[in-house]
């Protein structure tokens, strides 16, 4: 790389800086698989599928120890974090809280590997998010090409979540369903976990990432409150889960208040994390302990009592 090639002309720090050629360096890079299968401790298996054979995008499927056939569990599908530019459902990330929410809600979860920007432009991440919702409601006949799916999975019982950027996904996705209308499922709930709706020191980074974006005041994606779609959102109750010390909490808190205006009280939920960051039970070694346990206990109560 020439001296002109290697000049930085974007630099979006703690995710990714651009040069001159085009080339992308992120800051943190991408992880290595981790291989799915059996967890001989917990009995939580997983296995990887593809959910579009045209773009070849993947999920990740975590089910718990099932006892007996004819047994139908609530689908939990799951948008991971990472700015729209990192992470993924095949690393160590989110594999221990996933695994856990598996355990305790006794629920099945996929988690969409979605294609990351700024390789893959927005909107294409909610795009394949979207793509493999209307995958997952080819299963409603017991026909799909999943078995896990066909055998084990009650679409009647269909929750949505993610957390940060996963969560903005997850809304949208929530969103899209409603307009749409995919034959064969029921949400019946949204779980936002320290969601991200843009803000000030963000709209550069995301007008980046994105071919259709103009910024967080008019971009229904960034602000719900603009969205006109945003009443036709089909879950019967939406769980929006903030921390104290996270700079997009009161974004998070304005969307509680945008869905309780909209469908009323008690149709949103705010549960807020005294004294923690930005997504900090994702890092958290044991997500069953402390202020992470109780953050998991708050979804796992939501999963099973909605």
């Amino acid at each position: 790389m020439d001296s002109n090639n290697n000049e930085i002309m974007h630099d979006f720090p703690p995710f990714f800086k651009v040069f001159r050629d085009g080339s992308i360096e992120r800051y943190m890079p991408l992880h290595d698989p981790i291989p799915a299968g059996l967890n001989p401790t917990t009995g939580v298996q997983s296995k990887d599928v593809v959910v579009s054979p045209e773009t070849g995008v993947k999920a990740r499927i975590f089910i718990p120890k099932i006892n007996g056939g004819g047994q139908k569990l609530s689908l939990f599908v799951h948008y991971h974090g990472g700015g729209f530019c990192m992470g993924s459902p095949f690393g160590d990330i989110g594999k221990k809280f996933l695994s856990s929410l598996v355990l305790k809600a006794n629920v099945i979860v996929i988690s969409v590997d979605y294609r990351l920007a700024p390789e893959h432009r927005l909107p294409i991440a909610y795009d394949d998010s979207s793509a493999a919702l209307h995958w997952i409601s080819c299963h409603s006949n017991g026909q799909g090409p999943e078995a896990w799916l066909n055998e084990y999975a009650d679409l009647n019982r269909v929750f949505l979540g993610g957390e940060s950027a996963g969560a903005n996904i997850a809304h949208y996705v929530a969103v899209q369903a409603g307009v749409t209308v995919p034959l064969g499922l029921n949400i019946v709930g949204l779980v936002m976990v320290h969601p991200f709706f843009g803000g000030k020191e963000c709209d550069e980074m995301y007008k980046f990432l994105s071919s259709t974006s103009s910024g967080c005041d008019d971009d229904p994606k960034l602000n719900p409150a603009a969205d006109p779609d945003l009443v036709k959102m089909p879950c019967g109750k939406v769980l929006v889960c903030v921390a104290e010390k996270d700079w997009l909490r009161d974004r998070g808190v304005s969307y509680h208040e945008t869905l309780q205006n909209l469908k009323g009280e008690g149709f949103a939920e705010l549960y807020e994390t005294k004294g923690e960051d930005h997504c900090f039970h994702m890092f958290n070694p044991n997500p069953n302990i402390d202020k992470a346990g109780d953050l998991l206990q708050k979804i796992v109560d939501f999963v099973t009592q909605c």
